[in-house]
Order: C-alpha cells, then structure tokens, then sequence
C-alpha cells in the first residue's frame, strides 16, 4: 500500500510542477496592454519624438534627443543601442538586428525578463527583455544562443531585436524591470 500512495504523491507533484510553471510562462507572456505603452505625458517630450541627429563624423555617438537619465536609448533608424549610465555617459553601445515589427519612437519601461526561452521564428534565444507589444507582438532585445544575428523573416511578425551573446549579456545585466527605454528614429 505504502509503494502505490508514494506514485500517486510523486505524480501529483510532478503535475503541480507543471502547472506552476505553465501558470509563470502565461504570467510572464500576457502582460497587460497598458504597460510599456508610452504615457500621455511622456510620449509628447519633445527629445523623444524628433528624428535623432547624429554626428556623421561618429554613427556610434549618442543621439543627441534620446532623453536623459540612466536609460536603454534605441534606433529604429540606425539599429544601434545605447546603454546610458548616470550623467548621460554611454557605457556601451552595439548595433542590432531588428525584427520585422519596430515599435513607435517614445520613452517606455521595461516590462519584463526571461532567462531563456524559444523565439517567435523558433530560435532559442536568451536574456529577453521586453519593452512595449505592437499589435499582440511582444518587442524586445533579446540574444540567439547560437550567437546568430540574422534578419528575421521578412513574412513573419517578429518583434525580437537581436544582439550578439555579448551585448545580450550587457543588456540583460543593465535593464531591469522598470528600466526606461528610449526609442528614436
């Protein structure tokens, strides 16, 4: 009797097991509309909504209307990042491959993380941090596990905006939930 209950415990927890990690993966997949979208009041800044000019002497400078603050600042137009410490120093700055839904120039938050997980194309990807949702399409930053930084399929909504291993690991220890995002053309 004692060998038949110790299978049906061992299955149980095996099953609750799942379930919770079922119940995370939704949790962290459906976050709630409303977060990450830029507030009224901060999408109208006037140095996150202009064009960002840059020297041409340097492409990897810093645009000059990317806000201030500690903040992730990227470029749809230059598919660059920069990783902006206190005292608007650039700690790092690499360029990306971006997917194939870009989201809207404004200042958003970091919404949430996942170590490691597949892509929207099936790729394993790692160090996700997501930023904003475009028509049900999750966008953020994010490292294939193979170190590819191919373009996605041009056919398919992806929101994925890739970085090497490297700058992913850079990404993923400087953006925390909360972190501000910076998006310029």
């Amino acid at each position: 009797m004692a060998r038949s209950s110790s299978g049906i415990v061992a299955g149980l927890t095996v099953a609750a097991l799942a379930a919770v990690g079922f119940l995370a993966f939704q949790a962290s997949a459906n976050v709630p509309d409303t977060l990450g979208k830029p507030a009224a009041s901060v999408s109208a800044e006037p140095s996150a909504s202009k064009a960002a000019p840059r020297a041409k002497k340097d492409p990897a400078a810093l645009p000059a209307a990317s806000g201030s603050g500690v903040r992730v600042v990227y470029s749809t137009g230059a598919d660059r990042v920069w990783l902006v410490g206190a005292g608007n120093k650039v700690k790092r700055t690499f360029g990306v491959t971006p997917g194939t839904v870009d989201p809207a120039v404004g200042t958003y938050a970091v919404t949430s993380r996942t170590g490691a997980t597949p892509g929207s194309d099936g790729t394993q990807i790692e160090h996700v941090v997501r930023f904003t949702e475009v028509d049900s399409v999750s966008v953020g930053f994010s490292a294939a596990v193979s170190g590819s930084t191919e373009a996605p399929d041009p056919e398919k909504k992806v929101g994925g905006i890739r970085a090497s291993r490297a700058n992913g690991d850079a990404m993923w220890a400087f953006a925390t939930v909360g972190a501000k995002v910076v998006v310029v053309k």
